[in-house]
């Protein structure tokens, strides 16, 4: 029997991150932090991803403090995040204890629910984090990045999902981070993932192909608990499903999710205006439409700007087609990985090299070290030629990366030190680590030298 459908928020994240390059700043955000509260959301998504980043390096912002100003206000809703397992919010591995303190730090500060995901589903890389957030406090939620290749079989992410949930996950969310998922295979999956697995499942998806409200609506048929979607104003296109919208289709159903309209539509007024401000405060270009090429592509909603920017870089601002076509090839060629970053970026500035200069002609540090296995366990096979272009005859790892890395906390407090920075927080201390560049920027402003 079909239950109320419970919403993730996600306008503080990823809504903005999708459609106007995470530059929504905390001021945006305050004056109706109080009414969000008072929806009964069942969390609300406002920190991880991008945001961290986007903070120091453009909005002169501290992560930390707009966490605990969330907190302030967000008595009653939990506070989600999404980690990029042993990454964190970065781009390569971390060692274990960076891992601990920052899931850590990250709880004291206000999160409750830490989504936890690695772009190869190589669930050794999610280990430390996920064991991290159960020992805090939090609420570990295991995630299955879905992609479709040879390798990425329903089958396959119902192993995953038992292999997360033996791992301790309280719930397991379907990150569909480029609108790939069709509505009858996520009837399907849905199906199949809820017999096998007892924890809630959430699915997690984006409207760049055209399908992501239909796709919820055979999900929430097939009996998912919870589902993320975004304010109107910061949804659809390359974001999620409407809020609003979503509300209003269950309304007097089984799967009713008791939201009212009326206070969803004083925050939708808000966040109209807040999305006017950011355009014109940052010049964004908001030129985005649907586009159901990506279901060949596999390009997430955030990668476009960057490749194009790439690609003008490189001279051949003309050869989009080219490169389009070039992507699915290399992605095949380097072991089908889902394309969501880090591997997204890797896989998109390979295929702008080989359009530009010739099939592997040059092949970046980023790429040899995934076909060493410094990110893990490739979901197929590379390419033997490709392997032999990149790396040679050097073996392949078949350990957990992390198991290479010495502790890295004491080591760059010293480095903090040496930059004349000796009585920073703990919090400071894992920005710097997490950005060193953008953080000795920001510190420059902000802190004082002994």
């Amino acid at each position: 029997m079909q239950k109320p459908v419970q919403i993730t928020e996600t306008v503080l994240r990823d809504g903005h991150q999708s459609l106007t390059a995470t530059r929504m700043r905390i001021r945006d955000m305050i004056p109706v932090l109080e009414a969000m509260d008072d929806v009964g959301y069942h969390a609300i998504e406002a920190w991880g991803g991008a945001t961290f980043d986007a903070c120091l390096r453009f909005l002169d912002e501290d992560p930390w403090e707009r966490l605990r100003t969330l907190r302030r206000s967000l008595k009653k809703t939990p506070i989600q995040m999404l980690l990029r397992g042993q990454n964190l919010l970065g781009y390569s591995h971390y060692a274990d204890d960076v891992v601990e303190d920052f899931v850590a730090r990250s709880v004291e500060n206000g999160v409750t629910i830490i989504r936890i995901f690695d772009a190869l589903n190589d669930i050794r890389n999610l280990e430390t984090a996920m064991k991290a957030a159960k020992r805090f406090g939090a609420i570990a939620q295991g995630t299955l990045i879905y992609t479709t290749s040879p390798y990425h079989k329903p089958e396959d992410f119902v192993r995953l999902a038992v292999a997360l949930e033996d791992m301790g996950a309280d719930s397991i969310c379907i990150k569909d981070m480029a609108g790939l998922l069709r509505p009858y295979a996520a009837y399907d999956l849905v199906r199949a993932l809820k017999e096998a697995v007892r924890v809630p499942l959430e699915l997690h998806t984006h409207c760049t192909t055209g399908l992501g409200e239909m796709t919820y609506l055979k999900a929430i048929e097939a009996g998912v608990d919870i589902v993320d979607t975004a304010l109107s104003p910061f949804s659809g296109l390359t974001s999620q499903p409407c809020t609003e919208s979503l509300a209003a289709t269950l309304r007097n159903t089984p799967g009713d999710t008791g939201l009212d309209a009326n206070k969803l539509a004083v925050l939708a007024t808000h966040f109209r205006k807040v999305r006017a401000d950011l355009v014109r405060d940052f010049g964004l270009n908001l030129d985005i439409s649907l586009n159901p090429q990506v279901l060949i592509s596999q390009i997430p909603g955030g990668m476009m700007s960057n490749l194009m920017s790439q690609m003008k870089q490189m001279g051949i601002g003309d050869k989009l087609e080219a490169v389009l076509e070039e992507m699915p090839h290399v992605r095949a060629e380097l072991g089908y990985p889902p394309l969501v970053t880090p591997t997204s970026q890797m896989v998109g500035t390979m295929a702008v090299l080989n359009v530009a200069l010739g099939r592997y002609q040059m092949i970046p540090r980023e790429i040899k070290e995934l076909i060493r296995g410094k990110y893990g366990r490739t979901p197929g096979p590379v390419d033997p030629e490709v392997r032999r272009l990149a790396i040679g005859s050097e073996p392949v790892i078949d350990h957990r990366p992390a198991d290479d890395l010495a502790p890295q906390v004491e080591t760059m407090r010293s480095a903090l030190a040496a930059e004349g920075y000796t009585d920073l927080s703990e919090e400071d201390l894992l920005s710097y680590i997490s950005f060193p560049d953008v953080s000795l920027a920001y510190f420059a402003r902000h802190r004082h030298k002994a």
